[in-house]
């Protein structure tokens, strides 16, 4: 069965998308940008957006039951791969070993033509969770 994952605030609603969406003991976490609970892009360039991306990240694993450390996949969208750098240290930052499968790809333009980060994810939920 299907159970939608809901954060507060819910900025991706209007374009009728999910959260994220939890099917037996995985959750599927769709992209989170660097946009603040206002849904606006941060200011602050790659780097900021980068931290704000995890943290919404982090938001709706928890919403599912999950966490960073849970994360089994992750795909990261840039639209610089010039980023790389930064984003290797925003992987270091936010996850240990084990580290996730990853796949980091360069794409032309993100939602938001402010956007230059966007990660999904793929984690595991424990046993008995929400």
């Amino acid at each position: 069965m299907l159970e939608r994952i809901v954060t507060q605030p819910d900025n991706y609603a209007p374009f009728l998308l999910s959260q994220g969406i939890k099917f037996g003991n995985l959750l599927f976490i769709s992209g989170q940008a660097g946009a603040a609970d206002d849904g606006k892009i941060v200011e602050g360039g790659f780097r900021a957006q980068g931290e704000q991306a995890f943290a919404n990240l982090c938001r709706a694993l928890e919403a599912g039951g999950s966490s960073l450390a849970d994360v089994v996949k992750v795909t990261i969208f840039v639209t610089d791969m010039g980023h790389f750098d930064e984003v290797v240290a925003l992987r270091r930052k936010y996850f240990s070993a084990p580290y996730p499968a990853d796949t980091i790809a360069e794409i032309k333009a993100l939602y938001d033509p402010a956007a230059s980060i966007e990660i999904e994810a793929i984690a595991a939920v424990a046993e008995g969770s929400r």
